[in-house]
């Protein structure tokens, strides 16, 4: 089998685009790390169907109107963002790049994003957070068989700095990773969850012989459940966003259970295959917020096209995972950089060529209707 690459000196002219940067990631990755940082569940439908669906939303751009002074910033929870991209919460990046969280947030600091960084981390979220380029941080919470230690999680994320927890609650068991399962998948010895060390484990992940391959064990006893998440809301000053929400209910249910942002996302499709592309769930969820709190999306952004027209549906900011992973791996910080520079540049023509001077001038009317 032949070597990784090393990563990237200097990022070459040939790489215009964030899909420029998957040939150069996929080479300077082992098949086993990319089968888990770019895999999917099962036949990777909801996978491709999250950037398809862009592909499906037309623009109606406006022409002759005043561009002068226009800009992309905005407010998130008491954070002054100069544009609408996150870095989303992606475990173990250490298997892409060797300085894994690190070259990560370095690359999200150098272009004043702000980054999520996952409960599975291959890098303490105490020392991303001491780093001397830290940027804007929030923290990405699973919560725990083993309650007294998610508490401790989320004071030690408060104590570091991190301005939010974002909950993720789509994701009790893994999907069906079959990509993982064919290239026999594990994690290097030097590439561990070291957020995670000190936790009780459940007394069982696995069924017994003869019994439901997942309801037969123990795994899914502890999981999460809203009284959980109206447990975490009485456990922390911090705002808590919801991350996996794909039905409306479940929106409203979580903003009346004190949650302050809701984050529509279906885990990258690497949870259930066949669920909605994200763009197309969040219309509904944020007309059902109705503006009682900010949306977010995640899945499939690669064009600043795509962030546009997120926005004109309701999203107040985006999160890009993939993407910047490819960057990371391809060249560590200043790749993640980049790939957040071309989004941030795409973004502006789209909205400059769209007849949007600012992030609130993108309304649903610059989505082509062909029934108009």
């Amino acid at each position: 089998m032949k070597a990784p690459l090393p990563p990237l000196d200097a990022i070459p002219s040939t790489i215009a685009a964030v899909a420029d940067y998957i040939p150069f990631a996929r080479e300077r990755m082992t098949p086993s790390a990319w089968a888990y940082l770019d895999g999917a569940a099962a036949d990777g439908l909801t996978r491709q169907d999250n950037q398809d669906a862009y592909g499906r939303l037309k623009l109606n751009p406006r022409v002759l109107r005043n561009l002068a002074g226009g800009h992309t910033r905005l407010e998130l929870f008491g954070l002054a963002l100069d544009y609408p991209i996150l870095l989303a919460p992606v475990a173990y990046h250490r298997l892409a790049h060797p300085h894994g969280e690190y070259a990560a947030a370095l690359g999200a600091a150098a272009m004043k994003a702000a980054m999520v960084l996952s409960t599975q981390a291959s890098t303490s979220l105490e020392d991303v957070a001491a780093h001397a380029h830290a940027p804007p941080l929030w923290f990405q919470l699973y919560i725990q068989q083993d309650r007294d230690f998610t508490q401790s999680l989320v004071a030690r994320a408060e104590k570091a700095g991190y301005r939010a927890l974002v909950l993720t609650v789509d994701a009790p068991v893994n999907g069906v990773r079959n990509a993982e399962q064919r290239c026999g998948f594990t994690l290097p010895l030097d590439v561990t969850a070291v957020n995670l060390a000190g936790r009780r484990q459940a007394r069982s992940a696995v069924a017994n012989a003869g019994e439901s391959a997942v309801f037969g064990g123990e795994l899914l006893h502890g999981s999460a459940t809203w009284d959980d998440v109206a447990w975490l809301r009485s456990a922390t000053r911090l705002p808590i966003l919801l991350k996996g929400v794909l039905h409306p209910d479940d929106a409203v249910q979580a903003l009346e259970q004190g949650v302050d942002g809701i984050i529509v996302s279906n885990h990258g499709g690497r949870t259930l295959d066949t669920l909605p592309a994200t763009i197309d769930a969040l219309p509904a969820i944020a007309a059902a917020v109705a503006g009682r709190a900010p949306v977010l999306l995640d899945g499939g952004i690669r064009r600043g096209t795509d962030i546009l027209k997120a926005l004109a549906l309701g999203a107040k900011a985006v999160l890009i995972g993939r993407a910047y992973i490819y960057g990371l791996a391809a060249a560590g910080a200043p790749g993640v950089a980049h790939v957040l520079h071309v989004l941030r540049s795409e973004l502006e023509v789209a909205m400059a060529l769209s007849g949007c001077r600012t992030l609130a001038d993108i309304t649903p009317d610059i989505l082509w209707r062909s029934a108009r």
